[in-house]
């Protein structure tokens, strides 16, 4: 199929056919097409659509109903996209996982979200086994993907013995999947989007990135982030081809852009980072990149600057929420609006706003708010979901961000500060409650605060500023070893050091941004 004929695709058909049927009907209309390439597998719309179809039988067989979750803990893979789309063919919900939490946070997760089965990867059998006490309700629904163990089920075995998928209606508001985000507690909160939500937003992205049939999307991020979906949803959609990446080398990308012809990527700013300290990025051709989106964090205009002189001038920038808002800065405003994050995707509406609620004219600082079609609701909080909204004078809802910023009077949004004490780290989120609650658990520590520090490669790295309780003898190396040892990678810090005191304000509430402002004064 020539690539007129695959751009005949009508964007509307996102919006008309449930999620489980797009590839489907890409099978039908173009079977031979590749649909994803993996290393050196390349699969068709018609092979993965039989695969996708025995997922969902297995999943019937094994007593999973509409609505019932499905856990994923998996690297990107051809077999976990087949577990995500059979699994959403099946009626059911997938619950994607990140492999850097820690086994206690995984069993949480497997737990808050009601998943009736796992499938887990190679990689994280160690990590399953860890919890496997827990997991007794899933019984036989474990199941190891891409890797051979004795003590899960075996997924080539089970497709085989599939039966035939039943037909599973969904209506718009069945719940599509649920992306876990970082949490302030000990269990991060499980974000729900519907159907429609989902079709709304691959509908909305794929015009706003120009995906088509003739697209080749390289992934570079994991399936547990909402970014690696607002590329991947669009592409599948349209019947593009999608390149896995199962983690992020500058080289690998780089090969992979240039053999394959690859015009649409996502990428957090630390991935660009290290793209760019490549030596023989002169020499690279990136002529078929179309749309080059970063996102996850901000990126510095300097950098912007590099990306557009270096690498391509195809370059956007996207801030936006798991929670379903977001702002887009495309090339023909880059260069203009350096600084900004863009204006509000189609569909979306950014405010600003003061402390005490009230709406705040361009150029004012406050925190942003945004209304959206596709904003989701965190799963079973439904305190928590009310606690982000705010009504405008028009009686509609809006979702805080927590983060503040202001608008230009072209309607372009800046991001200033956080209003929580996020720490950003290579794209992650990252709370700095997560950490002190462990480091405070030490013996030999008597208060404890964790903020972000510059790091050139990551972007953000979390610093963990002890006050030490009197005759302590571990040294701060010590306690860091201790405190890293019980959290996810991710969350590490990268020093510890040690305060006699922390800065206060009246109320007893320790002054981040005092302590942050030495580290950051020269950026």
């Amino acid at each position: 199929m020539d690539s007129n004929e695959a751009n005949q695709r009508s964007p509307q058909a996102l919006l008309e056919e449930s999620i489980g049927d797009w590839v489907t009907a890409h099978a039908r209309s173009r079977p031979a097409s590749v649909a994803f390439v993996d290393g050196e597998r390349r699969v068709t719309w018609s092979d993965f659509d039989a695969r996708v179809g025995r997922v969902a039988g297995a999943l019937a067989g094994m007593g999973v109903q509409k609505g019932d979750k499905v856990a994923l803990l998996a690297q990107n893979s051809i077999e976990s996209l087949e577990v995500l789309f059979g699994t959403v063919r099946a009626g059911g919900v997938i619950v994607p996982l990140s492999g850097l939490l820690t086994p206690e946070i995984l069993w949480k997760l497997i737990d808050d979200s009601d998943s009736q089965a796992l499938f887990v990867g190679d990689g994280y059998e160690g990590s399953v086994l860890s919890i496997r006490d827990r997991l007794g309700k899933l019984g036989s629904r474990v199941v190891a993907m891409d890797f051979i163990s004795s003590h899960f089920g075996d997924y080539e075995a089970l497709l085989r013995s599939a039966p035939l998928p039943g037909s599973v209606h969904v209506e718009y508001d069945d719940d599509c999947n649920i992306i876990y985000s970082s949490g302030t507690t000990g269990v991060p909160k499980g974000i729900a989007h519907t159907q429609m939500s989902r079709r709304l937003f691959s509908f909305g992205l794929s015009l706003q990135f120009g995906v088509d049939g003739s697209t080749v999307t390289i992934i570079t991020t994991p399936l547990y982030t909402n970014g690696t979906w607002m590329t991947l949803f669009p592409t599948v959609g349209m019947g593009g081809t999608t390149v896995l990446m199962r983690g992020f080398e500058a080289k690998e990308f780089l090969d992979l852009v240039e053999r394959e012809r690859c015009t649409h990527t996502f990428m957090v700013p630390t991935q660009i980072s290290m793209l760019l300290e490549e030596r023989d990025l002169a020499s690279r051709d990136f002529s078929s990149l179309r749309c080059v989106i970063s996102a996850g964090s901000r990126i510095a205009p300097e950098v912007k600057r590099e990306v557009l002189q270096r690498v391509t001038r195809n370059l956007t920038e996207l801030y936006g929420m798991t929670e379903g808002i977001g702002t887009v800065l495309g090339p023909a405003d880059m260069e203009a609006k350096l600084a900004s994050v863009g204006r509000p995707i189609p569909g979306t509406e950014i405010r600003i706003i003061d402390d005490a609620g009230r709406e705040l004219p361009a150029g004012e600082v406050g925190e942003i708010v945004g209304h959206s079609p596709t904003v989701a609701r965190y799963y079973k909080k439904p305190k928590e979901t009310d606690a982000l909204a705010w009504i405008a004078s028009d009686g509609r809802t809006f979702i805080r961000t927590g983060d503040v910023g202001r608008l230009d009077e072209d309607g372009f949004l800046y991001i200033l500060d956080r209003k929580k004490d996020m720490i950003i780290s290579g794209g992650i989120n990252v709370y700095a409650s997560d950490i002190e609650d462990v480091f405070q658990t030490h013996p030999e520590v008597a208060e404890v605060a964790a903020i972000a520090i510059p790091h050139e490669k990551w972007g953000e790295t979390p610093l963990v500023l002890v006050v030490p309780r009197a005759n302590a003898r571990q040294s701060a190396e010590e306690i860091k070893a201790w405190g890293n040892e019980r959290l996810g990678k991710h969350q590490r810090a990268a020093r510890v050091e040690f305060r006699e005191t922390l800065p206060r304000n009246g109320l007893g509430k320790i002054m981040k941004a005092e302590l942050r402002e030495p580290y950051w004064r020269a950026h």
